[in-house]
């Protein structure tokens, strides 16, 4: 008797990656309609310690994903961009990782380039990703092993091995700053408000790469990370290395992504700078 609970402790208790992907793609979608409800309709906004912005549509998302997820999954960890951070997360091996509305700016502007932004983190690694922009109807997910896809297509980044003629989804301006050793060769640049929208993008091949040297919060790539990754791309900070998820300070120093061929060639440029 006690043998077979202690099996079921450890077969029926935890749920297969699908389940999850299943129960976190519902509640990302009705957390995008949601938000698309606040859209365009003069939402309350206010102004961060830090300075960002938030309006109630993040605090609706948040609260909504919240509820959701966490009643579903009482065993996962949470940490999202809009909730205190009380370091509980660190004790689960499973942690819920949500930007309720990632490009807060582009959401208050009006400019239809934020999306809901929600992973599933185990053993520090992002095991699952979802990156949804509803007003675009683009949703992008992926389980790790399982391959990336935008509405149920599968999605690759580009082959593209040479910064010359390169398609960057980042501000412009990176690539004329006084930073660089070398100047840079002939890139375009598109600047995109929301980050995981930025990875999205580079995951389905409309951008060759994004590079970031500002800081980044965990929550800002988690999704994206695992999308950028099982697209075949490579995503890690300025000098090359992963990021590790769920650490106590859950913040990044900076960002690189791009294909796979692509990648030295951005490091090479990026690990020379000294942030």
């Amino acid at each position: 008797m006690t043998h077979n609970k202690t099996h079921e402790k450890a077969h029926g208790s935890s749920p297969s990656r699908e389940q999850d992907f299943d129960i976190l793609g519902r509640a990302v979608r009705e957390a995008g309609a949601l938000a698309s409800s606040y859209f365009k309709e003069s939402p309350k906004a206010f102004t961060k310690a830090d300075g960002s912005q938030v309006s109630e549509a993040d605090l609706a998302v948040d609260a909504a994903l919240k509820l959701d997820l966490t009643t579903r999954r009482k065993d996962y960890g949470w940490l999202s961009e809009e909730s205190p951070d009380d370091r509980s997360r660190l004790k689960y091996s499973r942690v819920w990782m949500i930007d309720p509305i990632d490009g807060t700016g582009a959401f208050l502007r009006e400019i239809p380039e934020w999306t809901v932004s929600a992973a599933l983190v185990e053993d520090g690694v992002p095991v699952i990703g979802v990156v949804y922009n509803p007003e675009k109807d683009e949703f992008f997910h992926a389980i790790r092993g399982a391959g990336a896809f935008l509405n149920g297509e599968p999605i690759h980044t580009t082959d593209q091995a040479t910064l010359e003629g390169a398609r960057m989804i980042a501000s412009g301006g990176l690539f004329k700053k006084k930073i660089w050793e070398d100047p840079w060769p002939n890139v375009t640049a598109q600047w995109v408000n929301s980050v995981a929208y930025r990875l999205a993008l580079v995951a389905c091949g409309r951008g060759d790469a994004t590079i970031s040297l500002t800081p980044k919060a965990e929550w800002d790539l988690a999704a994206a990370a695992v999308i950028v990754d099982e697209a075949g791309g490579v995503i890690t900070d300025h000098r090359g290395a992963p990021h590790a998820y769920n650490s106590e300070i859950p913040k990044f120093p900076s960002l690189v992504a791009s294909g796979l061929a692509l990648h030295p060639a951005l490091i090479e440029r990026t690990s020379r700078v000294d942030l």
